[in-house]
């Protein structure tokens, strides 16, 4: 199975942009509906923090290049 995914990746990495584009819209359109990742709803909540937390001191916010530099 491994060797079969790897082979539709490579296969889809060589597609166009727009195809890749619309490969990946098809595949997650033919996800089911139920299927919700739990960390959704954390993520949205901690999101939901950070926003709250800047708007409350624009100050505070660090560049983006800030952070990627101390992960």
């Amino acid at each position: 199975m491994e060797t079969t995914r790897q082979a539709l990746l490579e296969a889809a990495l060589r597609l166009p942009e727009a195809e890749r584009v619309l490969l990946v819209n098809q595949l997650l359109e033919s996800l089911s509906p139920e299927t919700e990742d739990p960390a959704d709803d954390a993520l949205a909540e901690e999101l939901d923090r950070r926003l709250a937390e800047y708007r409350q001191d624009p100050s505070s916010a660090v560049p983006w290049s800030e952070v990627k530099r101390q992960g």
